[in-house]
């Protein structure tokens, strides 16, 4: 009987969202995307130095 309350309870509270809309969503996957694509860059970038850094201090 609970499960049936539940999904009940359920149901209600999805009808009280409110989604996102297409633009929102091109938006948001865009950004997080770019943000993305920099950290990777970002971050490539810094183990390349300090893969030279070492490989300069060690010879």
């Amino acid at each position: 009987m609970h499960l049936f309350s539940f999904l009940k309870s359920v149901k209600t509270e999805m009808h009280r969202v409110v989604w996102p809309t297409a633009k929102e969503n091109r938006r948001d996957t865009s950004i997080v995307i770019s943000l993305t694509i920099f950290f990777v860059i970002f971050f490539a970038l810094i183990d390349w130095i300090i893969q030279h850094g070492m490989l300069a201090f060690v010879k």
